[in-house]
């Protein structure tokens, strides 16, 4: 039977109901919001004259609940406008409009006997033969089926999303003996392909797959901080992104979260799982139940194992606080020699040996930690999972681990590591032995361009279901490339088609990067039938290698900086009037040079969750690698007969003297960056596959290189305008002098310069432009002041 999701009905408004609501909004499905009639009025009801027959009065609950949501940041929705897909009411009015839907998601709170009470009124209702789901992260699925419908329990099953379900890319989906398998097969395909999700098959056993490991994960840290002696600061210096672990590492992580969140589950886990070896770990230490005791939950009180507090001069500051004695105290700075050496390895994965075999503290605390961990999860299979890369794919996808813990096993030398264990009073599960025994060294392998785990019943290697379609670089490495340099590889990808990956620091473009692009171009050219430019690593790319221009800059090299700047503008052109279709994958982090690449392709294929935008100016510069002219000539296709010509160009000059960034694929529609011709993609795993076939098509259609543009500028006049409106807003003092300064340049080159009328020019004129006011721009003290600032800290400085 083929199935499709057109509308859908989300039961409870709650943090995560919304959520949802909003992210099956994002994909284009027309969602029913509903929750419970409020008990009663408000005394601003009253104030008003309402009663409890007023509609407004009867959904207010789910009115706050998803204005709460749309208001979030990081925003729920890919766009603001896709909230109208989402219409909202209550259980008692409109339980009725469910018949209309696919799929049915239950999201009220956590409790077995209130979940019957809403799944009984969804019975009155429910078409026979639609899709209906819970998303409960505690209670056992199977316990909701007593006294449902044959028909119910065949369609039943968990749908497990993470919080906030837009980020974080996990959905378990959670069968029951009664779910119809195809069922299953539906959910999982659709969870990967249309929703953008890692789905990951779970049994129904406490906490799934990810909570169950992750939590654990997290309460084996606390264990091993406590053996160690070490403090909060140190902890979260060694659990952030020197593990490939988000930025918030341990501690932070929780006080987001809510310590009573944690504490909950890990209650919930200890009285359920009363066979686990490690039991014990999830039996939180006292200093945990003495905070909350004392309410200090998190960032939702306002304090937990971080404060936020002022000093004395009014500045604010964060205080750790000191497990030994319960009192905040200034963070301190944690050094160990084991980080150190691993700062200029900028590849999480080159990190783990160096880490796990550690001389001081910080590598008694990673074995500790981690030993413990990798029996955790031996002993975890069979009981949650038969394959063994579905923990690993929960842990990254709902935890955001780069590397989960078999691939960090593999890292760092499966034998090798269960000898060592052993020593440390670790011992994994059996069938690790046995693995070894039969001559298997690792968990996962990269086979014919795919990859393979070890499959524990077989003893053998095979396939991850539903992964055929991914293009994984990493697995084409050893034998698919055809030529590469130190910022950048160049792999066959099949079918005729190459594949440019950057590889350097933050996938930044410097010369390297320049090169590779040149040279994917000409081999594409020659012998190919086109050219992907795209990467599976955390960001497509952070933009131009500013170190490199402050070097120069600082040196007076000027007509360096301006063959760089040359040579980066034909590269981009390049990519543009190539003789082969070049089509460019944008993902996360797309700045700078990065946009200005994804501006010149002739097709882009962007990831759903894309950050990209025209930065320069945060750092005194304008956008010279072809961005303002080709912003200017998007503006210039835009104008419409008898519209104010100014309005585009208007909102393409903002773009940049802003330096605004697009938060989704579909704010860089709104700004232009994207076409309706363009693509996106939400599965990330996809998204390779997708730019290839996107290139395939165009070669199929006849591509043939076209020629350079013209278009029209606007002159003095087009200046006038953009010099008095900046005029203004530094009389308002909303921006510096050095702000004017940079946005009369782009105001110049937008408009083309020193013309009397409105002209038309070809696109090399405006990049000379570029270029000019590029130039002049490094050899400003303020704008030197501003690179060096985001060069130490990160952090813009408006001079």
């Amino acid at each position: 039977m083929n199935r499709s999701i057109k509308k859908a009905a989300i039961l409870g408004s709650g943090i995560m109901g919304s959520r949802i609501a909003c992210h099956l909004a994002n994909i284009g499905v027309e969602v029913l919001l509903l929750d419970i009639v409020p008990r009663e009025l408000s005394e601003a009801e009253q104030q008003k004259g309402l009663t409890m027959e007023s509609p407004q009065v009867r959904n207010r609950i789910v009115t706050e609940m998803f204005q709460t949501a749309v208001k979030a940041k990081p925003a729920s929705l890919y766009d603001k406008s896709f909230q109208s897909r989402v219409s909202l009411g209550n259980f008692d009015d409109d339980m009725s409009k469910i018949k209309e839907v696919d799929w049915i998601i239950e999201v009220v709170v956590e409790n077995l006997e209130i979940k019957r009470k809403v799944f009984d009124q969804v019975e009155q209702f429910r078409k026979p033969g639609t899709l209906i789901t819970s998303n409960t992260s505690g209670i056992p699925i199977h316990l909701m089926l007593e006294g449902r419908s044959d028909d119910f329990k065949k369609h039943f099953c968990g749908t497990h999303f993470f919080n906030p379900p837009r980020y974080l890319k996990l959905l378990e989906i959670i069968p029951t003996p009664y779910t119809d398998p195809e069922i299953v097969d539906f959910f999982m395909k659709y969870g990967d392909v249309y929703l953008g999700k890692t789905t990951v098959l779970c049994k129904d056993t406490p906490a799934f797959i990810a909570n169950r490991v992750g939590i654990y994960a997290i309460l084996k840290v606390v264990d091993s901080m406590q053996k160690l002696g070490l403090n909060i600061d140190q902890i979260d210096k060694l659990t952030g992104p020197v593990i490939g672990r988000p930025k918030s590492a341990t501690f932070r992580t929780s006080d987001v979260v809510g310590l009573d969140t944690l504490v909950k589950v890990a209650n919930n886990l200890y009285a359920a799982l009363e066979n686990d070896e490690s039991r014990e770990t999830f039996n939180l230490p006292p200093v945990i139940n003495e905070m909350i005791e004392k309410k200090w939950l998190g960032d939702k009180t306002k304090q937990g194992f971080y404060k936020k507090t002022k000093d004395e001069n009014g500045k604010k500051v964060i205080l750790t606080l000191d497990l030994e004695d319960m009192e905040y105290k200034p963070k301190q700075k944690a050094s160990f020699p084991t980080l150190e050496m691993t700062k200029p390895i900028d590849d999480v994965k080159e990190r783990f040996k160096i880490l796990l075999s550690g001389k001081d503290q910080a590598g008694e605390f990673y074995r500790d930690s981690f030993f413990g961990l990798f029996q955790y999860v031996s002993n975890r299979i069979p009981e949650i999972t038969d394959e063994l890369y579905k923990i690993d794919d929960a842990l990254c996808a709902g935890f955001g681990w780069e590397v989960g813990p078999f691939k960090t096993w593999d890292l760092v030398g499966v034998r090798k590591t269960v000898a060592k264990m052993e020593a440390a009073g670790y011992k994994p599960a059996d069938w690790v032995y046995e693995m070894l025994e039969a001559g298997h060294e690792s968990f996962f392998k990269a086979e014919a361009g795919a990859t393979t785990f070890y499959d524990i019943p077989s003893k053998s290697f095979k396939g991850i279901a539903g992964t055929e379609d991914y293009i994984i670089l990493d697995n084409l490495r050893e034998s698919n490339v055809v030529w590469k340099n130190s910022g950048a590889s160049i792999f066959d990808i099949g079918d005729g088609v190459l594949n440019l990956e950057f590889h350097s620091k933050m996938n930044t473009m410097g010369g390297e990067v320049i090169e590779a692009i040149n040279k994917a171009i000409t081999l594409a050219e020659e012998k190919y039938t086109g050219l992907v430019i795209a990467n599976n690593g955390q960001n497509f790319s952070a933009g131009a290698n500013l170190a490199l221009i402050f070097m120069n800059a600082i040196e007076q090299e000027y007509d360096e900086i301006d063959f760089m700047i040359a040579a980066f503008q034909k590269t981009m052109m390049r990519a543009r009037y190539s003789s082969v279709p070049v089509v460019v994958a944008p993902h996360a982090l797309t700045l700078g040079g990065g946009c200005e690449l994804t501006l010149h392709a002739d097709r882009v294929q962007m990831a759903a969750e894309t950050y990209i935008g025209l930065v320069e100016v945060g750092v005194g510069l304008i956008p010279a690698g072809g961005g303002t002219k080709e912003l200017t000539l998007r503006a210039a296709d835009r104008y419409v007969e008898g519209d104010v010509e100014y309005n585009a160009l208007q909102e393409a000059f903002m773009s940049i003297a802003t330096a605004k960034v697009a938060t989704s694929a579909h704010e860089a529609l709104g700004m232009n960056i994207l076409r309706p011709i363009d693509g996106i993609t939400l599965s990330k795993n996809r998204q390779i596959t997708e730019a290839k076939a996107t290139v395939l098509k165009l070669a199929a259609e006849g591509y043939t290189q076209k020629p350079q543009r013209t278009f029209k500028v606007q002159g003095r006049g087009g200046m006038a305008m953009f010099y008095a409106g900046v005029n203004g807003m530094r009389m308002g003092n909303y921006i510096s002098d050095h702000d004017v300064k940079i946005a009369h340049k782009i105001a110049h080159v937008m408009c083309g310069g020193d013309l009397s009328a409105p002209t038309t020019v070809t696109e090399q004129y405006l990049l000379d432009l570029e270029r000019e006011a590029f130039l002049s721009l490094t050899g400003e003290k303020k704008t030197l002041e501003r690179i060096q600032a985001i060069l130490n800290g990160g952090k813009p400085l408006r001079n």
